[in-house]
């Protein structure tokens, strides 16, 4: 494999019109998960939830992958929580970056998780499994969601407990926030469940939705879409069995040009 390219190495090879950043920090959860932190490029705007193209030099090519930006638009820096796939074109390589590696990042970010794409409500719903969480990961941290929200309902569920790290970090990150604290307050919601280990909530969303344990375990009421409205960001199956859940409750698909009650991320990591 492919080390990454040093600073010194990296800078000949950076294709036109595309940034380059570097690496600040490396967080490895399991064997298929870690969090990457890079430098922001001066005068890059984003909306909490979007995406972009985030890449490698591999063999003297760029490799780009679609990657949810974790962190909120208000950051100094860019953060992103990453699959690790043996044979993936790009993540078999960026796997393996270290603070002091740069990174390519395409100039454009784009994507349908953003708070604009939503009809005003009450609850907000972010439905995700494995790395799915990351565009939430932004939108938690960003002040606006609270401010359209009255409560917002982070749902993660992986197959093993030790992949739920991330999404817990997170809370704790919020929870002894400077100021992030106080905009939050209690309108944040975290419930996170296993599929192939115990654990406190265990089992599928989909099939917790289905069966109304997760409105149970919640304490509120089923889909609304007079005040209820979602986002969903995971596997494929995981998006087309929520999206249907969803319209049988009575919301309705939204997009950038027009907003609905719940949108969809399509775009993956590989």
């Amino acid at each position: 494999m492919n080390a990454p390219a040093k600073t010194e190495d990296f800078a000949a090879t950076v294709p036109a019109g595309v940034f380059a950043e570097t690496v600040t920090s490396v967080t490895h959860y399991t064997d298929r998960l870690f969090r990457f932190r890079m430098t922001r490029p001066a005068g890059f705007r984003f909306r909490s939830g979007e995406f972009a193209m985030i890449g490698l030099m591999v063999e003297g090519k760029p490799v780009y992958r679609a990657y949810s930006i974790a962190s909120p638009a208000w950051d100094e820096e860019l953060e992103f929580f990453s699959i690790k796939v043996p044979d993936g074109p790009l993540t078999s390589h960026l796997q393996a970056i270290q603070p002091g590696d740069q990174v390519l990042m395409r100039k454009k970010p784009t994507g349908t998780l953003v708070l604009d794409a939503l009809t005003p409500g009450k609850r907000l719903y972010m439905f995700s499994t494995g790395t799915g969480v990351a565009p939430f990961a932004s939108l938690i941290r960003d002040p606006e969601t609270f401010e359209k929200f009255d409560e917002v309902i982070l749902t993660h569920t992986t197959r093993d407990v030790a992949e739920l790290k991330y999404g817990f970090d997170l809370i704790e990150e919020i929870r002894n926030h400077e100021f992030l604290a106080d905009v939050v307050g209690d309108k944040l919601r975290h419930y996170a469940t296993a599929t192939r280990e115990d654990f406190p909530f265990r089992g599928r969303i989909t099939d917790l939705i289905r069966n109304g344990k997760l409105f149970t375990d919640l304490g509120v009421p089923a889909f609304d879409p007079a005040i209820d409205r979602g986002m969903i960001c995971g596997s494929t199956e995981m998006l087309k069995e929520t999206k249907l859940l969803l319209e049988e409750a009575g919301l309705n698909e939204g997009a950038n040009n027009k907003p609905g009650e719940f949108v969809i991320e399509r775009a993956f990591v590989g």
